[in-house]
């Protein structure tokens, strides 16, 4: 009965492991079946993942002797991770073929990701937490350097390993004691925290602030986002933070609930850190990919807004955040892919000079999202904003809200410069025409939800609340 209350926890994950087995073995021996088709296959299996966790338990279910959780709010982040993924591995053909990485290992590595980052959420000890993150991690660094032919990209992939292996070993030094999530609970709320144990716990942020590239553990990102293959950055600035947040959501929130004042201005120092730090440093950006690294730590800043306010609605705002990030960014990536002038990419920004007069659709399209990125309302990044921010003046942090709202009318410089170098600036040169329909899906889909987003909102604060009400009932 216990083995069999295990397996349905964890029902999604086993799935995801065994389809990613098979489709390995599919690609190895059947050595002529076209890529495309394991990509395809890929995305299936993200879409029967996610089916999955909707249909898991309501109630939250331990398993594997304490190892694994499986609740409402590991689901809602699952099934942000798993969509992200499907729209990154559905983008990622085109570009596959024109840039000769046309192999199966390529979609199969970011599904072993996947399965890293769902295990992550869902880890509810410190063992499982570090076997999940190794298992994205190690992934992720493969496929950053996946184009063996460009020095860029291997030398991103180079970068993410060795800063990457650096904030693992972080981690791993704010392992003592016991590893599990329930033992470091009760712990911590029979006695007052020892010096070695808030040691521990910087240690433990550190090495997970570096996962959400927060300042300042934010080296890596604009030189990894500009050097790895587009469809892999889009990847990168999607499901691996919306893993790596719902983590250091899990483990401030459960087994260190009880430092709640200590760990909390260290939260509050690496908010302000990545809006402000983000914000700026994004203004001088000319390549469009480094100025979305910079723009992801500034919105990673924001998110943390949420989880500096230390209480249920700024859970609640983080999550609706990471929802709307999700379309923004996928949908903007969706625009970076399509900057192909004569069968070679462009990541200039100038190079979206004119684009209103010359690719009217896209233009509209990538309008929509550096609006919604700037938090203009009623777009959904002015929802985003607005639920982390009313948590922070709930929990009366007045100044942290003001340094947010400062920092977002700078970010609103930088994205408002794109809307008009593509409205208003003589265009240089036509980008090349075929999108594809999958690229035409994720674009029509991505911008509807960005420009709609009110209609779902409802929808998405009720499960966002249902799921953040977890940390916070005895």
């Amino acid at each position: 009965m216990r083995l069999e209350t295990d397996l349905v926890a964890a029902a999604p994950e086993l799935f995801v492991a065994i389809a990613s087995m098979v489709l390995l073995m599919v690609g190895v021996f059947r050595t002529k079946e076209p890529s495309h088709n394991i990509a395809w296959l890929t995305v299936l299996t993200l879409v029967a993942a996610g089916a999955l966790v909707l249909a898991g338990p309501t109630d939250s279910v331990q398993a594997f002797n304490g190892l694994f959780v499986a609740d409402k709010f590991g689901a809602f982040a699952k099934i942000l991770i798993l969509l992200g993924s499907a729209f990154a591995v559905a983008m990622s053909m085109g570009y596959a073929r024109h840039a000769n990485m046309d192999r199966f290992e390529f979609p199969l590595l970011m599904l072993f990701a996947v399965l890293g980052m769902m295990l992550m959420v869902s880890a509810n000890d410190l063992i499982a937490l570090y076997v999940g993150i190794e298992l994205q991690s190690l992934a992720l660094y493969v496929v950053t350097a996946f184009r063996r032919d460009s020095l860029r990209s291997s030398e991103a992939g180079l970068k993410y390993l060795v800063l990457g292996a650096l904030s693992s070993g972080l981690l791993l030094y704010g392992f003592s004691g016991t590893t599990s999530f329930v033992g470091i609970a009760e712990v911590l709320s029979d006695s007052s925290p020892s010096l070695g144990i808030s040691v521990g716990l910087v240690f433990v942020m550190a090495g997970l602030a570096f996962k959400v590239s927060a300042v300042p553990f934010h080296m890596w990102t604009p030189d990894v986002y500009e050097g790895a293959p587009t469809p892999v950055t889009a990847f990168l600035t999607v499901a691996p933070k919306v893993a790596a947040m719902a983590l250091l959501i899990r483990v401030l929130n459960d087994p260190f609930s009880a430092m709640i004042e200590q760990w909390q201005q260290i939260v509050v120092a690496i908010s302000v850190g990545s809006m402000v730090f983000g914000s700026f440093a994004a203004v001088y950006q000319t390549n469009i990919k480094r100025l979305m690294a910079y723009s992801s730590i500034a919105h990673m800043g924001f998110a943390l807004l949420g989880l500096a306010a230390g209480n249920q609605s700024g859970i609640q705002g983080i999550l609706v955040y990471l929802t709307i990030y999700l379309f923004m960014n996928v949908g903007t990536f969706g625009c970076i892919l399509l900057m192909r002038r004569e069968g070679r990419m462009v990541e200039g920004i100038d190079d979206l000079a004119g684009l209103s007069r010359t690719h009217p659709r896209m233009a509209i399209a990538l309008a929509i999202f550096m609006f919604s990125m700037a938090g203009i309302p009623p777009l959904g990044g002015f929802f985003g904003k607005l639920y982390v921010f009313l948590a922070v003046v709930e929990a009366q942090l007045h100044v942290l809200a003001v340094i947010g709202l400062l920092a977002s009318v700078v970010g609103a410089f930088y994205y408002l410069r794109i809307v008009k170098v593509m409205y208003f600036d003589e265009a240089v040169g036509e980008f090349d025409r075929p999108l594809g329909p999958s690229m035409i899906s994720i674009l029509t889909v991505t911008a509807l939800v960005t420009l709609f987003f009110i209609v779902f909102l409802p929808t998405v604060l009720d499960k966002a609340g249902q799921a953040a009400t977890i940390f916070f009932t005895a």
